[in-house]
């Protein structure tokens, strides 16, 4: 009995660098987001102090590294979910899926409610913007042929 796997090494490969473009791409906007808020908050005089802080550090890395663990989800469930296909309802989806469960679950209930709802809309356009860039990248990484769609490979 022989089993054909679809899952070939270049498959492999290609799921892999989706993933480290993915991440690289997701943790990149996170960071940038991140570092605009706190402009945002502290103003420009300010930051370099927070940024010294070893807790704001520790604070801006961590949600970097969880953007970019993230990220790399996304860019090989985004790689499967597409194919071949040209359909934009999966392809926004996928990128809709996401924004709302990474979005959603970094809200308290309570607290949200309480402000009208504003952190879940906060939290959730971040999120859109860290897939949906992301997203963009892999597209074009695609259409460059830097990157293949799942299924397109054929070699062994």
């Amino acid at each position: 009995m022989t089993f054909s796997s679809r899952f070939t090494a270049t498959e492999r490969l290609t799921s892999l660098k989706a993933a480290a473009l993915g991440g690289l791409c997701a943790g990149s906007v996170s960071l940038m987001l991140l570092g605009l808020h706190r402009v945002w908050v502290f103003g420009f005089t300010l930051i370099s102090l927070d940024l010294l802080a070893g807790m704001a550090n520790l604070t801006l890395l961590v949600n970097a590294a969880i953007a970019t663990l993230s990220g790399a989800l996304f860019a090989l469930t985004y790689r499967y979910a597409v194919r071949q296909d040209n359909n934009v309802q999966l392809n926004a989806g996928v990128v809709l899926a996401f924004t709302l469960v990474r979005g959603l679950a970094q809200v308290d209930a309570g607290s949200a409610i309480a402000q009208n709802f504003w952190p879940f809309l906060s939290a959730c356009g971040e999120s859109f913007a860290i897939f949906g860039l992301t997203a963009l990248l892999l597209t074009f990484a695609t259409q460059r042929h830097w990157l293949t769609p799942f299924g397109q490979d054929k070699t062994p």
